[in-house]
């Protein structure tokens, strides 16, 4: 009888257990699997008498006992995979509802979501995974959108380009280049002079500099482009400066081709003082008209820090005539300092020199600056200007209000 048992133990592990392994347990290959391993068994076997009966009994502990780990590893798969689609069914429930539930979550984030000890902390992994997924689906967007952009920039460019290489075009730009030369010559030798003054590279930093020479080239491509171009000088302004290598950056080959006078010397010794105007924001003195027999001095200075009084200062040490624009005279204060751009500066002293009209010089003001032109005396502005800052800190407003409307029309009245 003990013979016959260890022969069914030999038996189960060399035929059944492989078997099982390899091509997956099922209930319903058992009884089969269990009688081709036995009969296959003791047909190799010839030990065997076939007078000893078989214990099955015993047949049947030895193959619960070998494979009931296996059996619970499938059936709790099972169980785990039946847990996970019931969870999805019930976020995608709470997702059409309109709850913040993400639309696409892993089998990693599922387990961690199940995993949370309360539902308040399951709220907020839900809402952290949502907002993800929404930055994610923003930043596609956005990637999308510059992408379209981009294609479209290059739609534009290749246009333009197509446009650029008309023969008509080309001539016409060829044409008008040298009529804007012309014009830039004949002012080298009758037009009216406009000094530059290079003096302030010490009082700027390397980016202040750069700035200002920025705004320089644009003046002096809107005087080229005018109908009565200045005469331009760049006084004081010595070789290998700051002032020079951004000029050299900026221009490349056309600087040693510019229409313009470059000079080291100061504009006293080239000129004489009587018709030199130093013209700047901090002078006590208010130009009222252009002068076409003055030469006017331009400060060629950009700082953003706004140090007061440093060109006055320097045309008081000349012995230098100053002057300021009227702008409180025609404008309408707001915010800001009263200090203008090189290249504003330039267009309203063309505007001038062409139409001797100040509304239409100090129209290329930043409209941000002001509220609005107008016709009225500087003391009255001045007491504009109160009120305003009156209605600003919020002082006797009422009051303020009456006297405002009484003494100025309604289109000046404040919001």
């Amino acid at each position: 009888m003990q013979s016959a048992n260890m022969l069914l133990r030999r038996i189960v592990r060399s035929s059944v257990l492989p078997f099982a392994t390899q091509h997956g347990v099922k209930k319903d290959l058992f009884p089969l699997s269990r009688t081709l391993s036995l009969s296959l068994g003791l047909k190799q076997d010839k030990s065997y008498e076939p007078s000893e009966k078989l214990d099955l009994d015993e047949w049947k502990k030895v193959m619960k006992s070998g494979l009931q780990e296996e059996v619970n590893e499938m059936v709790s798969e099972p169980k785990e995979l039946s847990s996970l689609a019931a969870a999805r069914e019930t976020l995608e429930m709470w997702r059409l509802a309109g709850r913040a539930v993400p639309e696409n979550m892993s089998e990693e984030q599922l387990k961690t979501f199940m995993e949370c000890p309360s539902k308040s902390a399951k709220k907020k992994y839900l809402k952290y995974l949502y907002l993800k997924e929404l930055y994610k689906k923003n930043d596609k967007r956005k990637m999308d959108e510059k992408r379209e952009r981009k294609l479209e920039a290059k739609d534009q460019d290749s246009k333009t380009d197509e446009t650029k290489k008309s023969p008509f075009l080309c001539l016409w730009s060829r044409t008008m280049d040298k009529a804007y030369n012309w014009r830039a010559a004949q002012s080298m030798i009758f037009g009216q002079p406009l000094v530059f003054d290079m003096s302030y590279e010490k009082e700027m930093s390397v980016r202040e500099v750069s700035n200002t020479v920025r705004q320089i080239v644009m003046s002096e491509s809107s005087n080229r482009r005018s109908v009565d171009p200045f005469h331009i000088h760049f006084c004081n302004f010595k070789d290998d400066s700051l002032y020079h290598r951004e000029f050299v950056k900026n221009y490349r080959e056309a600087w040693d081709k510019l229409l313009i006078t470059v000079t080291d010397q100061c504009y006293t010794e080239i000129f004489p003082k009587d018709k030199l105007i130093y013209l700047t924001a901090d002078s006590p003195k208010v130009m009222k008209a252009f002068d076409h027999d003055k030469i006017y001095i331009v400060g060629s200075l950009v700082d953003k820090s706004i140090k007061r009084g440093v060109s006055l200062a320097r045309a008081k040490r000349l012995g230098l005539e100053t002057a300021a624009l009227p702008l409180d005279k025609y404008l309408l204060w707001s915010t800001g300092a009263k200090n203008l751009t090189l290249d504003q500066m330039m267009h309203i002293l063309l505007t001038l020199k062409d139409t001797a009209d100040w509304k239409k010089a100090l129209e290329f003001v930043p409209k941000r600056k002001y509220c609005d032109f107008v016709n009225k005396p500087v003391k009255e502005l001045k007491r504009t200007l109160d009120v305003i800052s009156t209605l600003k800190l919020g002082k006797g407003r009422e009051k303020v209000e009456k006297q405002f409307a009484k003494n100025y029309p309604r289109r000046y009245k404040l919001k």
